[in-house]
């Protein structure tokens, strides 16, 4: 197959027509890579569910574990680089003079990873003109441990991965007036974010609670895709 036959193959499967689409690219290797409506990040469910089915209820033994503290939980991170931060007890709600025999311990459980978009077969044309939509998703477990358990912050970074050309964060309070257990999305869309764009730095923080034993935060579903859409003006 010629070139052009490969260019036009990658014109027709992602509808690009309006995108510079200049003769210098491999458009082989660009079909190959598949780079527009599929999820960049690695490894997206390390915990191994999926937000179509609720998450797992804590199982409570009914004898507590004992042992030494546990601040981070048991998957599969492979493509994650993680870190933990282990928080100072919160004594802000017990009134003065009363003697309280354990406190939860909380920790604050990062990981992020780095998309390089045109390792994944995205051009420098179609980033700088075209910029098309870049939309991040994922999905939290609603754990109730504290009111706030789900943390996100997402960087669009150019070629020295140090610039920041345009970033979104997400902070979400939980509600625990009322008992809940499901997967909440959290998703934003970047468009019209200016040239230059290179990298995507995605990290989210969650949070999880030790009290006799270990309380995680769940995730599930975590995403990086883009979509063969411009940005609208």
């Amino acid at each position: 197959m010629s070139a052009a036959d490969w260019k036009q193959r990658c014109e027709t499967e992602w509808g690009l027509q309006g995108a510079p689409m200049p003769d210098a690219v491999d458009w082989k290797s660009v079909y190959e890579a598949k780079p527009l409506g599929r999820n960049l990040l690695k490894n997206p469910a390390p915990f191994g569910f999926s937000k179509d089915s609720p998450p797992p209820e804590p199982e409570l033994p009914d004898v507590p574990p004992g042992g030494p503290p546990r601040f981070q939980p048991d998957g599969d991170f492979a493509g994650w680089t993680t870190s933990t931060e282990v928080l100072p007890y919160d004594t802000s709600g017990i009134p003065e003079g009363v003697v309280v025999c354990a406190l939860p311990r909380y920790s604050w459980f990062t990981l992020e990873q780095v998309v390089d978009l045109k390792a994944e077969g995205l051009w420098d044309e179609l980033l700088d003109t075209f910029q098309p939509e870049i939309i991040i998703q994922d999905w939290y477990e609603e754990s109730q441990l504290h009111d706030t358990i789900y943390q996100l912050h997402v960087k669009l970074l150019g070629s020295d991965k140090t610039t920041v050309i345009s970033e979104h964060s997400a902070n979400p309070t939980e509600d625990r007036s009322v008992y809940s257990h499901n997967w909440k999305e959290v998703s934003h869309v970047f468009s019209n974010y200016g040239p230059g764009v290179r990298y995507v730095h995605f990290q989210h923080r969650l949070k999880n609670s030790f009290l006799n034993d270990f309380f995680p935060t769940l995730f599930t579903g975590t995403s990086v895709i883009v979509k063969p859409v411009k940005s609208s003006s």
